[in-house]
């Protein structure tokens, strides 16, 4: 038998079993801890945040601060500034890292594959090539920065 040690999925799975009695999307905000939560940009509505358990190098997500399920609840205020802030993430992921492309998604109520009930876009950088055998064969997947990095790089470009 083969063993791949993932020591940081420990922390995913102890928060995981934490979060049934809160969302991450309402609590980080209010931590004012930026580094620490990997937060990148704050607006008046919304913000950007790297997801700390990623699928690629760079996947982030934008979320309103307002709790809030679905995107026909965004105020008009708040849906401009949600999806002026995707395009920011977009110009900012390309200028850090070069992606080849984009996966860009809403999961929207727990059938679609929503982990919270609190409305965010995800935005995940792909490469072509990037998908090698580890996925395919090992249903692992390699994150080859570590999220520090992937943070100081993508703040300095989106001021």
């Amino acid at each position: 038998m083969k063993r791949l040690w993932a020591p940081w999925r420990m922390q995913y799975i102890e928060e995981a079993a934490k979060q049934t009695e809160g969302c991450i999307f309402c609590e980080k905000p209010k931590q004012n801890r930026d580094e620490e939560n990997y937060i990148l940009l704050r607006g008046r509505y919304c913000y950007i945040m790297l997801n700390a358990f990623p699928y690629n190098n760079g996947h982030l997500m934008i979320a309103p601060y307002r709790h809030i399920t679905q995107v026909e609840e965004l105020t008009d205020e708040e849906a401009r500034e949600f999806f002026q802030q995707l395009k920011l993430s977009l110009q900012a992921l390309k200028k850090a890292m070069n992606p080849d492309g984009f996966n860009i998604g809403v999961n929207i109520g727990r059938p679609a594959g929503a982990g919270f009930d609190h409305l965010h876009i995800h935005v995940v950088p792909r490469w072509n090539g990037d998908t090698n055998f580890m996925p395919v064969l090992a249903e692992t997947k390699v994150i080859s920065e570590h999220l520090a990095n992937t943070y100081r790089k993508l703040k300095q470009c989106l001021f």
